[in-house]
């Protein structure tokens, strides 16, 4: 229960905490869940399911490795954001701490609840927060990419909401467990309408193309710390929701229909967002092009809902997350020193600041997938299982590694190397080096030993019957 309870606690006590004392509350807050997420763990068995039931009809919770998996990754998220962002302005505020903490625990529940409302509940309960820290200390000059945001995230909703109550009137049943020995085959072509209401509202959240339209100038705009939230975890709810709720509830008629159309979307995400991503001179949108062609990767491999690709679809779901940090928090640091994040404006940072050097090049590496880190595992496990499906759609999924390596690779050098065009630059602050050197460990670790969380997830992963 106190994994659930614990940021929503922490979240109203934020309200009243001295500014003085803010950043070093919600460092603590992080902290202490995430510290007890991981003891946790510890006395977790992976094969078994920890049942909560706060006597609500409609939402209960349950706890199963996936889940496990998700809420480790969350407040590790929020923690390595509160660290990365100690020296800024940002977590001195009240409000931004009370907001991320809220959207933590929106985030948890979304990730352990084990009915089909409560679902959709705390999907919305995320919107809120990450909403107004968007408003409160983005900065949208117009509000044209806010309002967009605010559009396309009102239509996804509209859209799972009616799927929702069409699946729980159509079957009478709302938990995970009774839908999934429920025949929704059996409900024909309403199936498909259901499932693709639950696919919309997920195209517009990861997001896919042509559903991506607000990503772009949202993530540019927002805070970095807003950024981060977004990408390396708020996104990854959609994903989530297609792996354990739609692809095994729907295996059959609706999965089959629905299958081509979004493996298609994904790919065209994949070669669209790399190509775009070359051509920016903006870093920080750089970066939000290069995470739409990523996950447009995982997508499109989720739906051939295999067993064994999902396995290694959570590896590389973690491994973006830790990309996203990584890369949001260099982008973050360059416009924070220089006042720019304009590639032609920049140079020579490496000479000046070799620490930030190199740490942001480990993070170009892990973001190329090299060997021995766990994006080198997720890709190509990932491309391989494409190239199984079709040979074509393996050879377009195979193009993010000619591509990804020429925007990343610009996205380094540009910066980092040539003739200097600044007086000074400040080196990492040790917060910012410990961010870096965790991400770091934690993808080398998993490019070296990924079966611990590909077994781990494996026992609440449903195998496909049809």
């Amino acid at each position: 229960m106190a994994l659930i309870l614990l940021p929503l606690v922490f979240s109203l006590l934020a309200w009243f905490v001295p500014s003085a004392f803010t950043r070093l509350f919600g460092l603590l807050s992080t902290g202490i869940t995430l510290a007890w997420s991981m003891v946790a763990v510890c006395y977790f068995q992976p094969e078994e399911q920890i049942l909560i039931d706060f006597g609500l009809r409609f939402v209960r919770f349950s706890i199963d490795s996936l889940g496990f998996t998700m809420i480790l990754l969350t407040n590790a998220v929020f923690f390595l954001v509160f660290l990365s962002n100690f020296t800024g302005k940002l977590v001195n505020d009240n409000k931004f701490a009370a907001l991320a903490l809220l959207m933590q625990f929106g985030l948890l529940g979304v990730f352990t609840t084990n009915t089909i409302l409560g679902f959709y509940i705390f999907w919305e309960l995320t919107l809120l927060p990450i909403f107004l820290i968007l408003y409160w200390f983005g900065t949208f000059d117009k509000p044209r990419a806010l309002l967009q945001f605010f559009l396309y995230t009102l239509l996804g909703s509209l859209a799972m909401l009616l799927a929702v109550i069409g699946l729980m009137h159509a079957t009478n049943q709302q938990t995970y467990e009774a839908l999934l020995v429920a025949d929704i085959n059996a409900l024909g072509n309403t199936s498909i309408w259901l499932m693709g209401g639950f696919l919309f509202a997920f195209a517009v959240k990861i997001p896919l193309f042509p559903f991506h339209t607000w990503q772009a100038e949202t993530y540019t705009k927002a805070p970095v710390a807003g950024t981060m939230l977004l990408s390396a975890i708020m996104l990854k709810m959609a994903l989530f929701g297609l792996l354990k709720w739609v692809l095994p509830i729907f295996d059959g008629v609706a999965t089959d229909f629905w299958r081509w159309p979004i493996i298609t979307l994904g790919l065209i995400g994949v070669v669209y967002g790399a190509v775009i991503a070359i051509r920016q001179s903006d870093i920080k949108t750089l970066f939000a092009y290069a995470s739409l062609s990523h996950l447009g990767l995982i997508a499109a491999a989720l739906m051939l809902n295999d067993y064994d690709t999902n396995q290694i679809a959570v590896v590389q779901i973690v491994n973006h997350s830790i990309v996203s940090i990584g890369l949001f928090l260099a982008a973050g640091i360059i416009e924070q020193r220089l006042g720019t994040r304009e590639l032609s404006e920049l140079g020579g940072i490496a000479k000046v600041a070799p620490r930030f050097g190199f740490w942001f090049a480990v993070l170009t590496f892990v973001s190329l997938s090299v060997p021995f880190t766990a994006g080198f595992i997720g890709e190509f496990f990932l491309i391989k299982a494409l190239f199984s499906a079709h040979a074509l759609t393996g050879f377009i999924a195979s193009t993010t590694l000619v591509l990804g390596a020429i925007y990343m690779l610009r996205a380094y050098q540009a910066p980092m190397f040539g003739p200097s065009k600044f007086s000074s630059f400040q080196d990492l602050h040790w917060s910012e080096m410990t961010v870096f050197a965790i991400l770091s460990i934690a993808a080398i670790y998993l490019g070296l030993a990924p079966q611990c969380l590909t077994d781990f997830v494996a026992h609440s992963l449903t195998q496909p019957t049809h």
